[in-house]
């Protein structure tokens, strides 16, 4: 089942399974996000959770015991129950159970908020630690957007502008999934990123020392699309060379680095909920004018 809201400038779609985004559109009917074509990729816009990327092996070890856990976590492929619905707002929960704990030792619930204010979509991932001790836990948006853009002829001249210049080495992924150690230097141009497929020959471009929280991504005679990810300290850029999009990905963590072997609380990019607290991580999609 999908829930519709609307504002006056935006139509979107969102799926209980997953809470997953399945469309934005604006008044003329131009959708922004990708289809899901399945000679590509199935997804549109999966939540990652608990975990952001691959583990080594697909496990980790939390207070002394092992688990196993797939590519981004169970959230994505868990149907979620409906708590608010109106015309521009959406409120969607998934509470931990005999399934989850199996597989992550935790209670918790994880609401997903979705409002539409004009022409900006705003989505929010809540999670309250429901357990007695700290919960480690990652989150991360995962976002395909159209590529070309409605109103672009084609898929060339499209750009990523940073809210900031972005020297950084990026980091890669090895044959395992992992984060390579090896830093690469940075395709960013002062802070723009002209987009080609070449970029994911080697699969994604990750910036894990991002200084931007913002950027606008565009192409030639389309409306610009500005994203606001405050909060969200690391950034994923993704596609299949040849494919019509490319995702737009603000993380709180990421794959294990290669070669690393300790508990999940202390991996880099996790963050630790105390009991009862609630952590918020919020991303914003905003079309602007063509």
């Amino acid at each position: 089942m999908a829930f519709r809201i609307e504002s006056d400038r935006l139509t979107a779609e969102i799926s209980e399974d997953g809470a997953e985004l399945m469309r934005l559109a604006d008044t003329s009917g131009r959708d922004y996000l990708w289809d899901g074509d399945p000679a590509w990729w199935t997804g549109r816009a999966p939540l990652l959770f608990p975990i952001v990327g691959t583990l080594a092996e697909d496990r980790f070890r939390t207070q002394g015991h092992a688990y196993s856990l797939p590519r981004h976590g169970f959230a994505r492929r868990r149907r979620f129950a409906l708590v608010e619905h109106d015309r521009d707002g959406l409120v969607l929960r998934l509470d931990s159970d005999d399934a989850t704990r199996s597989v992550w030792p935790f209670d918790l619930t994880l609401d997903i908020v979705f409002a539409l204010r004009g022409a900006t979509l705003a989505m929010t991932g809540r999670v309250v630690n429901r357990g007695g001790g700290p919960m480690p836990a990652s989150f991360g948006f995962h976002p395909a957007l159209r590529w070309p853009l409605p109103g672009a002829p084609g898929k060339a001249g499209h750009v990523i502008r940073f809210e900031r210049p972005e020297p950084a080495p990026v980091r890669r992924l090895d044959a395992d999934g992992l984060l390579d150690p090896a830093p690469r230097p940075s395709p960013v141009e002062g802070d723009m990123l002209p987009l080609d497929d070449g970029l994911f020959a080697d699969d994604a471009l990750i910036f894990d020392r991002l200084t931007s929280r913002a950027l606008v991504y565009q192409g030639p005679g389309t409306a610009r699309v500005a994203i606001d990810f405050h909060g969200m300290p690391h950034l994923g850029l993704w596609t299949k060379p040849g494919a019509g999009f490319v995702c737009i990905e603000p993380w709180q963590g990421h794959s294990d680095p290669a070669g690393y072997d300790g508990p999940i609380e202390d991996k880099p990019g996790t963050v630790l909920i105390a009991p009862g607290e609630t952590r918020s991580f919020t991303m914003s999609i905003t079309i602007g004018l063509m």
